[in-house]
Order: C-alpha cells, then sequence, then structure tokens
C-alpha cells in the first residue's frame, strides 16, 4: 500500500504519514497533491515541506511525480 512521510520544513510537529492504497503524488510548481480514485486527498503548499518520502514496504519502483 502506498505510504508517505511528509516531514514538515519548520518543525517536526507537523510531520504527518499518510498511506492509502490507491494513493498517487501528483507535483506542481507550488503544490505537492496526493490523490485517489476519488480527486485529491490532500494538498500542501512546497514551501511548507522539507521532504517527501515513500516508506511503504512493499513499495514499487516507480518513476518519480513529474511536475504539471
Amino acid at each position: 500500500m502506498p505510504a508517505y512521510l511528509i516531514t514538515h520544513a519548520e518543525s517536526r510537529r507537523g510531520d504527518m504519514l499518510i498511506e492509502d492504497p490507491d494513493l498517487v503524488l501528483a507535483l506542481t510548481d507550488n503544490w505537492a497533491r496526493f490523490n485517489d480514485q476519488h480527486g485529491i486527498v490532500l494538498a500542501i503548499p512546497t514551501e511548507r515541506i522539507a521532504s517527501i518520502q515513500r516508506v511503504d514496504e512493499d513499495q514499487e519502483q516507480e518513476p518519480a511525480p513529474q511536475k504539471e
């Protein structure tokens, strides 16, 4: 199942882990968007993010998300 650890740029208190079987990460100029089959699940301004790391155990090798 796709799982991502999102590290907050300013403090560790804002870090979060999200996971969903249909989760897909899309990067735009100013946003990191997590989508599933129903649409946008979570959108975070990129200036608030230090890093996004895929952390699921059975992680498949996928190409890096492309900026739109």
